[in-house]
């Protein structure tokens, strides 16, 4: 039996805990946030067992408790002292929200903290287990619509709708040296957007050789945003790979999800055909049961291909990225996203940034 510790109990709790929820692997042994009472409201609310304990403190409950999976569900500025800390106690597996953290040199102490004690560093990324993302990235590795030459990732942000997000988890995205990115802080960019920044990665499996990137900024938000990005050619490619993303805002509209009222449009074009990957954080509302949404529509060789038989509930992202960390404790794996990638990804992120501060070509590489 696997023991889970979990330091946070926020919102985005309520996806993470779904997948140790009905599981005979494993058992949640410990809770922590710093209001006790949210914790044990969580307790009573996922019917954990009453034995579970709560703590205030992570330092207190990592002293106490001998636990196989730590997961780290705190604000961005705080992912580094919990993830060094867990590594200390020799937890096996570390799991840490995104962005991974503010800076490389943390993500340097991150990965070096659990080299020296064996743990195993994942940062937790449901966008890759989302199942009709999976089947997309499965139809490109066996190479359906020939070799990828570009990609294009369109975020669309909604003004309102989904859940409630307390003032607590919203106050803390207003101050930069806790959201992270820029010198004022980059809520959409690095917050937002760090899951584009990984899909981008993700699917085309090359790194990234240079960045351009523009923002503007509406109330406080640094957006619209539009990136541009060179890959690198580790092997031979029939063109050179490019992409682009493009942060849209809609502050009128609420697109319709039970989760975020944002959405995700990909469209990736490769020799032999396009790919088009319709809805991310929003799948399985409306959109999804209509013909010219389907959440994957591939063209190639002359004719239409949709695909439409998933499990259209975003929160299956979060139980099956659950399931990924629980299978790396008992074989031993490497994440899909461990600190050596997701130290790429934020690298990326961060060049983006720097490019839009600076108005100028960023190489990837340079970010330090």
């Amino acid at each position: 039996m696997l023991r889970v510790g979990i330091i946070g109990t926020g919102t985005i709790f309520d996806l993470n805990i779904l997948g140790y929820l009905n599981n005979n692997d494993v058992e949640v042994s410990c809770l922590c946030n710093r209001t006790i009472e949210k914790a044990k409201s969580k307790v009573k609310k996922f019917n954990l067992d009453r034995k579970v304990e709560v703590y205030t403190d992570y330092n207190q409950m990592l002293d106490k408790e001998d636990l196989d999976i730590v997961e780290i569900l705190l604000p961005h500025h705080l992912h580094a002292d919990a993830t060094i800390n867990a590594a200390k106690k020799g937890v096996r597996v570390i799991s840490v929200q995104k962005p991974m953290a503010l800076t490389l040199d943390e993500a340097n102490s991150m990965i070096l903290a659990c080299e020296k004690s064996g743990s195993i560093l994942s940062i937790y990324e449901n966008f890759l287990f989302i199942p009709h993302i999976v089947k997309a990235k499965e139809l490109l590795d066996n190479d359906y619509i020939g070799d990828i030459s570009s990609i294009r990732i369109k975020i669309a942000m909604g003004g309102f709708g989904g859940w409630d997000v307390s003032e607590s988890a919203q106050s803390w995205r207003s101050i930069p040296s806790q959201v992270g990115g820029s010198k004022n802080g980059s809520p959409v960019l690095f917050d937002n957007g760090w899951h584009a920044f990984t899909l981008a990665k993700w699917f085309v499996d090359e790194e990234i050789e240079k960045v351009f990137a523009w923002t503007d900024s509406y109330k406080g938000l640094d957006a619209p945003a539009y990136v541009i990005f060179k890959y690198k050619q580790s092997i031979e490619h029939v063109v050179p790979q490019y992409g682009q993303m493009e942060f849209c805002l809609l502050p009128e509209m609420n697109i319709p999800s039970i989760y975020y009222s944002t959405d995700e449009f990909i469209e990736i074009i490769g020799t032999r055909g396009i790919m088009k990957i319709n809805q991310g954080t929003s799948i399985g509302n409306k959109m999804t049961e209509s013909e010219i949404f389907a959440p994957i529509v591939i063209i190639r060789d002359g004719k239409v291909e949709t695909y439409r038989e998933f499990n259209n509930d975003w929160k299956l992202s979060f139980i099956n990225a659950t399931k990924h960390l629980i299978d790396i404790v008992k074989s031993g794996k490497t994440p899909i996203l461990s600190g050596i990638e997701a130290k790429k990804v934020l690298q990326f992120n961060l060049a983006a940034i720097k490019s839009a501060e600076e108005k100028r070509e960023i190489i990837v590489a340079q970010i330090d």
